[in-house]
């Protein structure tokens, strides 16, 4: 079931739009956060910087223009779907805000999704046109493709010519040149579809995460605003990518709101190239993970890096130990500032902020923002106790689609989001995470669920029995831990490891494989009950 008319769960004068004083047109299009620039004269003002070349807001805003149009051009009705499995370059953002300019639905994909989650994606929201990275057209053959809905599918970059029966293939520079550079907004209404984003199905089939055309500027106008505040001087340098909730805010929506500059880098993002990138570029604003700054840590280039560009640090989607503040600090004296968000809220509505910050925590409450903890049963917590958190503000998505369970389940009355984590909130308004109310976990940003990887390598013809479970490292990380149990006969240490290791990455995503693998030739049983 998906939903014909989409209704906002929170009030327009619930406390926390009041706060921030939100308050938008009746008829808004999202891509003004771009578009607006150019009536503020930053044509010749550059937008993006890469290794592939630098953009300015006149010749992205071009190019988004004539993606719009071309899109127009197939007939799409509004609000169609258009997926997107874009690499970081200046064509992810134009093709984004071109989409939505048209009144079309970005869907911003994982670009690590193997082939048979790629088909459910299109399976799922429909989609008729995809833009993808050239670099991923064998993914997009005709085995993923079949019975899906693809009309039309653009590659962007490269020479890559994709070649489907019954599909429309273009290449994108070519196929948008002869389409005119200037795109009126279409009249959507700003509680109308906007964008969309998968969860990262960690508990089944991925979640279609669906956002009306407010949202980014409400996330602008609270975290953006009253954490960041960037101006049309800074540069930003997110390492998470665009397909991402945090990199979207990151590369997308604030800077661009502002005039900023963004760096976009479309390759492996190793401690090697994010320090090059760093001493290129000169980025004012950093934005990591706690795994990414580890690994910039423990990188020979950390002692002389040049990172005297950068005023701020800033980290979200796991846990920042103190170790890694610490040492960060006493090699650059940066504080990273750590702030909480979800992709069914855009982005971060708990943050620490450069002048009242707790190590360990995940912050105070961001502006824009109400918050509340409660035990199991929604009733509220005496302060100081554990419970779960709800979060409520204007950039919470309204619903899954096609999931009515999980919208039921998560998206609760006047708009209140269940969190499903547990966290401790003490007396000066800090909040600290405790876990999950399930059996999820998070490893290097993003949920996982034990049971699904165990499946999975009960698969394996050389597994006989397994059992995974997270564990946390000495500087709160969480890492996944594999005990397994081989078959007969199958000789066991670090080549089998790395077949499993392979095989999970294979058949999941990426960043769900166990990182240690141990051997047993017996799991613990538990005592049967008398």
């Amino acid at each position: 079931m998906t939903e014909d008319k989409i209704k906002d769960l929170v009030p327009s004068d619930a406390p926390g739009a009041l706060e921030i004083g939100f308050s938008l047109p009746e008829t808004y299009n999202a891509s003004e956060i771009l578009f607006s620039n150019l009536d503020q004269g930053r044509s010749d003002k550059i937008a993006v910087y890469a290794d592939t070349g630098n953009s300015t807001y006149g010749e992205i805003c071009a190019r988004a223009s004539q993606t719009g149009n071309a899109l127009a051009s197939l007939g799409l009705k509004r609000e169609d779907r258009v997926l997107c499995f874009l690499e970081d370059t200046a064509a992810y953002p134009a093709v984004i805000m071109g989409t939505i300019r048209a009144g079309y639905v970005p869907i911003l994909v994982n670009t690590m999704s193997p082939k048979d989650l790629i088909r459910f994606f299109l399976e799922d929201s429909g989609a008729t046109v995809a833009i993808i990275d050239a670099r991923h057209a064998a993914l997009f053959d005709s085995e993923t493709l079949a019975g899906t809905q693809m009309q039309v599918l653009i590659s962007v970059g490269g020479e890559t010519k994709i070649q489907q029966d019954d599909v429309d293939c273009y290449q994108w520079s070519d196929w948008i040149k002869d389409f005119p550079e200037s795109l009126k907004p279409a009249a959507t209404g700003a509680n109308d579809m906007c964008f969309w984003m998968y969860s990262s199905g960690s508990t089944g089939r991925p979640k279609g995460i669906v956002h009306l055309q407010h949202d980014m500027r409400y996330v602008e106008e609270s975290f953006g605003r009253h954490v960041l505040n960037i101006t049309e001087d800074d540069i930003c340098y997110s390492v998470p990518k665009i397909f991402f909730a945090y990199g979207l805010g990151n590369s997308v929506i604030f800077p661009f709101t502002v005039g900023a500059s963004v760096v976009l880098f479309d390759q492996r993002p190793t401690a090697d190239a994010v320090f090059t990138t760093i001493e290129k570029y000169k980025p004012t604003f950093f934005f990591g993970l706690p795994t990414l700054y580890n690994a910039l840590l423990q990188d020979e280039r950390c002692v002389n890096a040049d990172t005297s560009s950068l005023k701020m640090c800033l980290s979200a989607a796991e846990a920042l130990s103190k170790d890694i503040y610490d040492e960060w600090k006493g090699h650059y004296g940066l504080d990273i500032i750590e702030g909480l968000g979800s992709t069914e809220m855009t982005h971060i509505y708990l943050s620490n902020t450069a002048d009242d910050f707790r190590i360990g925590s995940a912050g105070k409450r961001v502006p824009g923002y109400e918050v509340k903890i409660t035990d199991s049963a929604g009733k509220k917590v005496p302060a100081g106790s554990d419970g779960i958190l709800w979060v409520r503000g204007d950039s919470s998505a309204p619903f899954y689609w096609n999931r009515p369970d999980k919208t039921k389940e998560s998206m609760r009355e006047e708009g209140w989001l269940w969190t499903g984590d547990r966290f401790h909130q003490d007396e000066d308004g800090f909040f600290y995470f405790r876990g999950r109310a399930d059996d999820l976990i998070k490893v290097s940003g993003q949920w996982v669920y034990p049971l699904e990887i165990e499946l999975c390598l009960s698969d394996h013809q050389k597994i006989h029995e397994c059992a995974v479970m997270g564990i946390q490292m000495k500087d709160r990380r969480m890492t996944l831990v594999a005990f397994v149990v081989a078959q007969e006969g199958i000789e066991t240490g670090d080549l089998l490891t790395k077949e499993l290791q392979a095989y999970i990455k294979e058949k999941l995503l990426p960043f769900k494989y166990p990182r240690t693998i141990e051997y047993s030739d017996v799991l613990p049983k538990p005592a049967p009950e008398k």
